[in-house]
């Protein structure tokens, strides 16, 4: 069952950094609450005309957990936009509205956790200082690794610095270490870091492909439950191998997905109703329940035992192993 959209207003558009703008969005009547959401968590705006018609993109939130009458988010203009960024730094303006999607979250935090140690690339930073906020309010200790090209390159510097210093006044762990390529002449040593971390610590990690290739390459002989991580693009290509057939239980309909398209390729070309954003299997927008046959696989969100379930499957970019699937759509 598709959750009602949400029509917010946009209160302050502000610049973040070079690049990134941030967006803050509050209820249309004042004092009305906004559903609550956990850190890490991220919303699905849907763009009214990115370029060539509607656009769903799904942005992070980036403030403090419990706060229910906004919702904070940070977008960085994508040198290869699809029409999402570069429309709301060119077009989106204060005042208007949107339609929003209701939180869901496929990067949570483990409060429990001794020592949580973020790793964070650019835009990366954004869940991950809704993360550090949470933890702040519960008194937990924290530390970041924030990675960006340059110093202009590093939204949120402020904030973080004031979460680190209060977490420090209280007599906690809240160590901030900025680095900045271009000063330092070298990307941030992962695995040097990862190598000299309390054994009970969990450690995240969001922000661009290579960083996360090189913070998995660092963290494969750790505990999975204490490696969390978050990607914004696909790791592997789509599916688009043989043939296969697709029966839609809930419409009573049939289709067959062709050699060197994707599932949702042939979802849109059949008209049938489905939600999607990235197109790379990374924010869950997507997500389509599997009452028969075995998907092939090709997402970053659900887990190895939720894959190896076969219950359901991203079908912006997952397939068919077997000859028939059957969907709940």
């Amino acid at each position: 069952m598709t959750t009602p959209l949400l029509t917010l207003r946009v209160r302050s558009l502000t610049w973040e950094a070079e690049g990134i703008l941030g967006i803050e969005l509050v209820p249309l009547q004042p004092n009305t609450l906004l559903p609550a959401f956990e850190a890490g968590a991220h919303i699905d705006l849907h763009l009214p005309d990115a370029g060539s018609g509607a656009h769903i993109r799904s942005y992070s939130l980036l403030n403090a957990p419990g706060e229910r009458q906004r919702y904070c988010v940070a977008v960085n203009l994508d040198a290869a936009s699809r029409g999402g960024s570069r429309w709301i730094h060119e077009q989106l303006r204060c005042g208007q509205t949107l339609a929003v999607g209701a939180p869901r979250n496929n990067f949570p935090l483990d409060e429990a956790a001794p020592l949580s140690i973020f790793f964070a690339g650019g835009i990366g930073v954004t869940p991950i200082l809704g993360m550090i906020r949470r933890l702040e309010a519960i008194g937990r200790p924290w530390r970041l690794h924030h990675a960006t090209r340059s110093a202009a390159h590093a939204p949120y510097v402020r904030e973080l610095q004031a979460l680190s210093e209060a977490a420090q006044a209280a007599g906690r762990d809240g160590a901030l270490n900025l680095h900045f390529d271009a000063e330092r002449g070298r990307v941030l040593d992962i695995a040097g870091l990862i190598a000299t971390l309390p054994a009970d610590s969990h450690v995240y990690c969001c922000g661009p492909l290579g960083m996360l290739g090189a913070f998995e390459a660092a963290t494969a002989t750790l505990p999975r439950e204490q490696v969390h991580l978050e990607y914004f693009a696909a790791k592997e290509a789509a599916a688009t191998g043989g043939g296969y057939h697709v029966e839609l239980q809930r419409s009573a309909r049939s289709l067959q997905v062709r050699p060197g398209e994707t599932l949702l390729d042939r979802l849109l070309a059949e008209g049938v109703d489905v939600l999607f954003s990235c197109r790379e299997g990374v924010c869950g927008t997507c997500e389509v329940k599997v009452l028969a046959g075995e998907p092939d696989h090709r997402d970053l969100v659900l887990s190895a035992a939720e894959r190896a379930a076969n219950t359901r499957m991203m079908v912006c970019c997952s397939g068919a192993k077997t000859p028939k699937l059957v969907l709940d759509l």
